[in-house]
């Protein structure tokens, strides 16, 4: 166990800056009820969520090829929950749009170093890398649940208990940071190998993971408003889609991992695309409470690759993981929400159901961008530890040590 345990620790605090992506999607029917925001106004907070976010995570990704920057996780986590806690206090739309785009910049600054620090732990593999995402997904489906039953009670000028989660995702993160600060004091070093990088082929895998975003906020944006128009109007209709669909998130990752263990990375995620198109489609156009179950398979759908085109990106630019994780794990996913106030316009001129119509062709789009990927073959990460009685050290394959173990 003790081995796992930096993994379970950067599982929970991913959780706990994912929470409040989740949390973004879960305050607009709040927003519309008490400031009476039209959808391109509401989808425009989570364009401010995004916006910030995209252009700063390849930065932030860029630092951490050049140096180490463990400190970014506490911080980060901190600076993402203080956005969304002041979300709410304020009645003007500029501030709230500040605050959450704040948030978005503690969520780039996140990411980067975190997937970095979860290769490096999980010595590459994919299953330690899938329980990494699952963490994120299980903050996500939390969101709607916390927001809904905290605002729901207070209104918007209760969203300060929403920083609790950061608080608790930083404490997680400095025994993360505190434990790889021993490590190296007694003279380990992990390292992950480098090779030549495949430039054409990470560029493709991030286009499509563009479209899969904009598939997944496009639907986090509107489906709380969605459910809620298709059966009956009711707030706890539109929690209950808006929790299945982070839910399914979660189990998608952990099944993504197991999956790439019997065929290879690109393979899962070009069937997963398929049945996801085939998904959000029922979700669109099939009426009554199936709708949940469409949602559930969407979610997988879109999750069952998404830790694995982490992986896929660090290993197409082994050079620069820091970089891959800052497109794949942030630009490619948050500038999905520069679509939202195109989907939002939309709506207000047609319905909900028309605008999020054209979401069905997005994994089309991605599946059609993986057909001519091939999978990397890279080679594992070592460790290099002091042997006993020599003070200079020596290099042990990781299946040798008990921290090779992955989580399970």
């Amino acid at each position: 166990m003790r081995g796992n345990t930096p993994i379970v620790l950067l599982s929970v605090g991913h959780a706990c800056v994912d929470f409040y992506q989740g949390a973004v999607a879960a305050l607009l029917p709040f927003f519309i009820a008490e400031r009476a925001y039209t959808y391109a106004v509401a989808s425009g907070v989570v364009l401010a969520a995004s916006l910030l976010s995209s252009v700063a995570q390849p930065v932030f990704g860029a630092l951490t090829d050049r140096w180490p920057l463990p400190w970014l996780l506490p911080v980060s986590t901190l600076l993402a929950g203080a956005g969304i806690a002041l979300s709410g206090l304020s009645g003007s739309y500029a501030l709230t749009l500040v605050c959450v785009a704040l948030s978005g910049i503690g969520v780039a600054a996140y990411h980067p170093e975190s997937a970095r620090v979860a290769r490096i732990a999980g010595r590459g593999s994919h299953r330690a890398m899938g329980w990494f995402s699952t963490g994120g997904n299980i903050g996500f489906a939390l969101a709607p649940l916390t927001v809904a039953a905290v605002v729901a009670t207070g209104g918007l000028r209760w969203t300060p208990l929403l920083v609790l989660p950061a608080l608790a995702g930083a404490a997680m993160c400095l025994c993360v940071v505190r434990a790889q600060q021993l490590r190296q004091a007694d003279g380990f070093r992990m390292k992950v190998p480098t090779g030549s990088d495949d430039t054409t082929s990470f560029v493709q895998l991030s286009l499509a993971v563009v479209f899969r975003s904009i598939a997944f906020i496009g639907l986090s944006t509107f489906i709380s408003l969605y459910a809620r128009q298709r059966l009956g109007g009711s707030m706890a209709a539109g929690t209950a889609a808006l929790s299945v669909l982070y839910l399914g998130g979660a189990i998608g990752s952990v099944l993504g991992g197991f999956l790439a263990a019997r065929w290879d990375r690109v393979t899962v995620s070009r069937w997963s695309y398929l049945i996801t198109a085939v998904a959000i489609a029922g979700v669109v156009w099939v009426p009554g409470p199936p709708l949940y179950l469409f949602v559930a398979l969407t979610s997988m759908g879109l999750y069952v690759p998404f830790s694995l085109q982490v992986t896929l990106g660090q290993d197409y630019l082994p050079s620069r993981v820091g970089t891959a994780s800052g497109i794949t794990l942030g630009l490619a996913i948050s500038i999905g929400g520069i679509a939202g106030p195109a989907i939002g316009s939309l709506a207000d001129a047609t319905s909900l159901r028309t605008a999020l119509t054209p979401l069905v062709l997005m994994p089309v789009l991605s599946w059609l961008l993986l057909r001519t990927l091939r999978e990397p073959s890279v080679p594992q990460p070592q460790i290099t530890a002091p042997a006993k009685g020599d003070a200079t050290g020596a290099t042990h394959s990781p299946a040798r040590g008990p921290a090779h173990a992955e989580p399970r």
